[in-house]
């Protein structure tokens, strides 16, 4: 009689699913002393008390129930009315806003709904690491459009004009970029609708760092004539508002879409957390000041770190937006890996190579700046050391 082997039964699509390539330089530093980590994007600020009152408060009131499938309708027009207020966007609470958990199932949720085998989905890189394993499980085929240091890592419109064949269903827009920091403003996005306009292509708008952007505002695409209507925004609450460990995100668009994600939604999820969606909707009403204080003290981070790399030796794009660095090593002679491994284990210090966010992250590097200032700064003492040694 055959021996059962599990490890046969699993999907292929799964098995052939590299491993995050975050994940495992930090594996290691939680078990390192006195190690400095600039790797994970999450703010390193509590959230803020009023909203974890509100949270505490709903558990408080016995709010501890499902909400229906698409998120409860306060949370849902409080959404509404801060797109509206803060980028101008209009959007229904009831038919085109759909409360997810995290940005992460909002995206998964878009794909599903849309993407069937053999579509071709474009996806800039260097990106975050989820859209294309994403795809590729939908049946998909993800399409990366290489994007560069010398055009500040945005799209072009020859580059999307290139990627489009007549099996491309959707276009990524990750921007502010994690993790180049990159942002497109209302010039770029323009030209982008330019080569849209006429095809049936979808948008998947990451939008999740939109409030953290450092002289232009934030413009989504959604916002640019003939846009709208083939736009999926994906938002969500980790980032502005240090919410990372809430797991609450959003999706708005087009009635149908969101209908069918919010279908998928209703079987994988059935409701986001009652008790993030109270915290969230406060988050809404009362944290524009939150989000200021915060994203000033980024952007003093921002500047610091940016010094202290370009000082010594490395070449750095400037980030406009997000709370990423994306310097490049190569004047060091070493691949990303390589990089990364003999700092951690020199200096102990650990970033993330270029190359776990799509092969043209090669020869560059992530710091979060998401950490204190004296974090960063000790940080960069240390880099400074292991790259005087290396060029």
């Amino acid at each position: 009689m055959s021996q059962f082997s599990m490890e046969s039964r699993i999907s292929s699509k799964v098995t052939n699913l590299p491993p995050s390539g975050i994940r495992k330089f930090f594996d290691i530093v939680a078990e390192m002393k006195d190690a400095i980590s600039l790797g994970v994007g999450e703010p390193d600020f509590v959230t803020p008390w009023h909203i974890r009152q509100a949270g505490i408060f709903s558990l408080e009131r016995g709010h501890t129930y499902y909400t229906s499938n698409a998120g409860f309708m306060e949370l849902r027009k409080e959404i509404c009315n801060y797109l509206n207020r803060r980028f101008e966007l209009s959007y229904n609470p009831k038919t085109q806003t759909v409360v997810t958990v995290g940005g992460s199932e909002a995206i998964d949720l878009c794909v599903r709904a849309i993407v069937e085998p053999g579509d071709e989905v474009l996806v800039p890189e260097p990106c975050f690491v989820c859209y294309s394993p994403i795809v590729t499980l939908a049946g998909g085929v993800p399409v990366p459009i290489v994007t560069k240091a010398e055009d500040q890592f945005k799209v072009t419109p020859q580059q999307l004009k290139a990627a489009i064949t007549p099996r491309t269903k959707m276009l990524v827009l990750p921007f502010p970029n994690n993790p180049t920091g990159a942002v497109m403003e209302r010039k770029d996005l323009e030209a982008i609708a330019e080569v849209l306009r006429g095809t049936d292509i979808v948008v998947l708008s990451d939008e999740i760092y939109a409030e953290l952007t450092y002289g232009n505002k934030h413009v989504s695409i959604a916002s640019i004539d003939g846009m709208y209507e083939r736009t999926v925004l994906v938002s969500g609450f980790s980032k502005a508002y240090a919410m990372t460990g809430w797991r609450l995100g959003y999706a708005c668009g087009d009635e149908a879409v969101i209908s069918a994600m919010t279908k998928v939604h209703q079987y994988a999820i059935m409701s986001a957390p009652t008790t993030s969606q109270h915290a969230a909707a406060e988050a809404l009403r009362n944290g524009d000041n939150d989000i200021q204080m915060m994203k000033s003290e980024y952007n003093y981070r921002r500047r610091v770190i940016l010094d202290g790399v370009r000082d010594m030796g490395l070449d750095c794009f400037e980030p406009l937006g997000a709370f990423y660095i994306f310097p490049s090593i190569q004047r060091t002679g070493m691949n990303s890996v390589e990089f990364c491994n003999q700092l951690l284990e020199d200096q102990k210090v650990a970033v993330v190579p270029g190359d776990a966010f799509g092969a043209s992250g090669e020869g560059f590097i992530r710091c979060s700046y998401a950490y204190s200032i004296e974090k960063i700064n000790e940080a960069l003492n240390r880099m400074e050391h292991f790259v005087k040694k290396h060029i």
